[in-house]
């Protein structure tokens, strides 16, 4: 069997992680003179790599994440009054094993987002399926599929996620209709997978978003039941580089204390 053909059947088998090694692993083999299955388990190995490669890249391609930030990436000397020990914890990935939620809490840019889509990165990493959404466009999606009557195929879409990231509930309120959707959708993950959300209203106003007490106390229940609460007081990062530059003056920072 020629060079050529060798190559040409890789790639027709798709096994480009076997055939992007093979000329350098076959040549140290030889100049070794080692067992030809070493040889072998290398390039499977190879393979193997590959391919768990190529599946993080398709997880995180339609994973919705709006940027790539680890949690490595965060810097926690900006914000102390989270509880890093917490953090770690979180970022073992026991929660979500134990189908329990996470709730960030605290004023826009202090780093809930960063938090939320740090777990989002680790999970993808351990081959979980995660997809992240802002909570207006998750519900305006939820009312469209109702009535288009597609409702059903996108509740079991959302059912199948291993971690649901919902971003900025709070921001806008919702009608009575996105507020008995995004019911339904948490209660649909009660205790059958893990859902992470980022607010900046405290639990007390969590009516004002749902526009109805019952709905809102129905939805606490369910999301806080298995549950870690991650409270975030500090000053915004976004305006932390402004403030730099110049463009916000230290009375707005201290402002938002």
């Amino acid at each position: 069997m020629g060079y050529e053909r060798v190559h040409e059947m890789l790639k027709e088998m798709h096994l480009d992680g076997i055939e992007k090694v093979l000329d350098s692993a076959a040549q140290k083999w030889s100049e070794k003179g080692s067992d030809v299955f070493e040889l072998i388990e290398e390039l499977l190995n190879s393979q193997i790599k590959s391919d768990e490669e190529k599946k993080y890249t398709i997880r995180l391609r339609y994973s919705g994440l709006p940027f790539h930030k680890k949690i490595a990436e965060f810097d926690f000397s900006f914000q102390p009054s989270i509880d890093v020990k917490q953090i770690r914890e979180l970022e073992t990935l026991r929660f979500m094993y134990e189908k329990e939620n996470v709730i960030f809490l605290g004023p826009p840019g202090v780093g809930k987002t960063h938090l939320a889509i740090g777990l989002a990165m680790k999970a993808i990493e351990e081959g979980k399926k995660a997809y992240f959404i802002n909570s207006v466009k998750l519900v305006e999606r939820m009312k469209e599929a109702f009535a288009k009557m597609s409702y059903e195929r996108l509740l079991r879409f959302y059912k199948s996620l291993d971690l649901l990231i919902i971003d900025e509930l709070g921001y806008l309120p919702l009608d009575i209709e996105g507020a008995k959707l995004f019911f339904e959708l948490v209660e649909s993950r009660y205790e059958r997978g893990s859902i992470i959300v980022t607010s900046n209203r405290s639990f007390t106003e969590w009516d004002k978003i749902f526009s109805d007490s019952v709905l809102a106390t129905a939805v606490l229940d369910r999301l806080l039941h298995h549950s870690s609460i991650v409270n975030i007081r500090g000053k915004s990062y976004r305006l932390k580089e402004k403030q730099k530059n110049g463009l916000v003056g230290a009375k707005i920072m201290n402002g938002l204390k």
